[in-house]
């Protein structure tokens, strides 16, 4: 082959590097330009939910496209999970998780086939709520104490709701079972909204929710609150007290974050944190979340990474120290 043949190859080689170069970089820069889903792991009207409903709502403003909330239940939020790990990472396909989904399903379910710190790379940490024990207006018990005292009476004859098997309030449900020496039942559900209608029905006596998620019911009275799990009062619910009240130590929450796949383009995980940041700083995310009893966020994607480690380790010595068998 001649030098001028392969000088013209040469060229050639490199105005096609230079052009799928030039693609792949407008392909970010004027990102978004389509529609962005953002998955929810359990049902609507749950606390995952609402978090993901106010940023996204907001974020679409700023994005200038729409972000859709679709909700995908099953297996404690491993379900969305495993979509949202497998999605092209462009930054079109995003989660609102929570620690349920990152440090305690992956946890507990031993056909797992999702490793939160390998798969997801964060975005924003958005906030925390608190979890509430709440009983039926109709149930005996009026505090902490008189509940486990009605659960050492009668081991296993309390019932009480969650949103799902490996979801924080289980978890933490197992946790106040173990904290206190008492044996309760579980009845797990697909979604707190399940859980919460049976609850005002009448059809459960108790249940552990997030804050977030029974709001309504607590200012409506349907339901009565036992304590907050959070290790200070609720600034929101001051006048309900906290768990740690009664057994010293105890504390747990629901903490919400966004995030997307691993190899999501650094610059397109930039936009995307800077229109969650934003939402996150108007006065109206803040009175939304914590007219919920949220808190919102102020963590930083790195120290979010960070976090997740610490949760993961908090969450597994949780379940061994409760003896919560995996799960199939």
């Amino acid at each position: 082959m001649k030098p001028p043949r392969l000088l013209r190859l040469a060229l050639s080689i490199a105005l096609m590097l230079g052009l799928a170069a030039g693609t792949a970089f407008s392909q970010t820069s004027d990102f978004p330009n389509r529609p962005i889903k953002m998955l929810v792991g359990f049902g609507a009207g749950g606390s995952t939910d609402v978090a993901a409903r106010i940023m996204a709502q907001k974020m679409s403003q700023i994005l200038g496209q729409t972000i859709l909330v679709e909700n995908r239940t099953g297996a404690s939020g491993l379900i969305a999970a495993e979509d949202v790990a497998k999605s092209p990472p462009d930054g079109y396909t995003l989660m609102m998780a929570s620690q349920t989904v990152l440090a305690v399903a992956p946890r507990l379910y031993r056909k797992a086939a999702v490793d939160p710190l390998k798969d997801f790379v964060a975005v924003v940490y958005c906030g925390a709520s608190p979890l509430v024990l709440v009983v039926n207006p109709s149930f005996p018990a009026h505090t902490t104490a008189d509940m486990i005292a009605m659960a050492k009476a009668e081991p296993g004859k309390i019932i009480f709701g969650t949103g799902g098997v490996g979801t924080t309030p289980h978890i933490a449900s197992e946790m106040f079972q173990y904290a206190a020496g008492i044996k309760m039942t579980h009845v797990a559900y697909r979604g707190e909204a399940g859980a919460i209608n049976d609850l005002v029905a009448g059809q459960i006596p108790a249940m552990f929710a997030n804050l977030s998620a029974i709001a309504g019911q607590l200012k409506a009275g349907t339901v009565r609150a036992l304590a907050v799990t959070s290790p200070e009062r609720a600034p929101s619910a001051p006048d309900i007290p906290t768990v740690a009240e009664t057994l010293p130590g105890f504390a747990a929450d629901t903490w919400f974050g966004i995030v997307a796949p691993t190899g999501t383009p650094p610059d397109v995980v930039a936009k995307l944190k800077a229109a969650a940041q934003r939402t996150l700083a108007e006065d109206d995310t803040k009175k939304r979340y914590a007219e919920l009893g949220m808190t919102t966020g102020g963590r930083t994607p790195i120290e979010l990474d960070a976090y997740i480690k610490s949760e993961i380790a908090k969450w597994s010595k949780v379940i061994n120290d409760a003896n919560i068998q995996p799960m199939d």
